[in-house]
């Protein structure tokens, strides 16, 4: 007798082609005109632009008027953001990072390493708040961020050697520090010995700092940040990076960390 083979089950196709869109996005690092968005989904453009269509009205894609450039949209967004709340880590920490906005009167955040980079998860504003272009969902840069500095001092450099090529090229483009190995590797000793990031030139006229926070395993689970006006923020650096350490501790601790 014939052995029986499971029987696949049936889906919908044209929402499978959809995904294959949403993920050759959520893949590149940045917008995609749609020639290429249907290379890297390896499909004909004109079958792209029919499914990017009804993408765009769901809001899962949204194409940029002036350029025609395609990107993930606020729907996309929503899901991916709903997805990582629902991690327990992030839910666990909302208690601290009131308490580190509290302690230091400043705007706070928290990032987490998802599949663009560093993430901004969390935004709470101060009374004063941050007049900054960065916003839930931001992918902070590695090199020359404090959020990013954290995730590139503290996580395994297998995670993070690709980006960091990437933006040592840019920032050489650009005129930007730190350009080569050498300056990144001072980057990570200076993180690593203070146990924090401090920026004040990554965005004019704002200032920021960032820690580490573990888990159980030892491994960098995410990273607490206040951001404030760079006069005032760094007159009161000592105070705002104390309650910092403090906070990324206490939650460490609470994530099982025994360091």
């Amino acid at each position: 007798m014939a052995s029986r083979r499971p029987k696949a089950r049936q889906g919908i196709q044209s929402i499978e082609v959809g995904a294959t869109l949403l993920r050759a996005l959520a893949r590149a690092s940045g917008p995609l005109m749609l020639r290429d968005l249907a290379a890297a989904a390896h499909m004909p453009a004109a079958k792209a632009h029919r499914y990017l269509v009804s993408l765009v009205r769901m809001g899962m894609v949204e194409q940029n008027a002036e350029t025609g450039l395609y990107d993930l949209g606020a729907f996309a967004l929503s899901l991916g953001l709903s997805a990582i709340a629902r991690l327990e880590p992030v839910t666990v920490a909302v208690p601290f990072l009131e308490a580190l906005r509290e302690e230091t009167g400043q705007t706070v955040a928290l990032a987490v390493w998802a599949n663009q980079g560093a993430t901004i998860v969390r935004w709470l504003g101060a009374d004063t708040p941050v007049a900054a272009s960065l916003r839930v969902g931001s992918v902070m840069p590695l090199t020359r961020s404090a959020t990013g500095r954290v995730f590139l001092s503290f996580l395994p450099r297998q995670a993070t050697e690709r980006r960091i090529k990437d933006e040592l090229l840019d920032n050489e483009r650009k005129n930007l520090d730190p350009r080569v190995i050498g300056q990144v590797e001072q980057v990570i000793r200076t993180t690593r010995g203070r146990g924090y990031a401090h920026t004040s030139d990554f965005i004019p006229g704002i200032a920021g700092a960032a820690a580490p926070v573990f888990d159980h395993t030892a491994a960098l689970s995410m990273a607490l940040i206040v951001l404030g006006y760079s006069k005032p923020f760094d007159a009161a650096l000592t105070d705002i990076a104390g309650a910092l350490l403090r906070e990324s501790l206490a939650l460490s601790q609470r994530l099982g960390s025994q360091s």
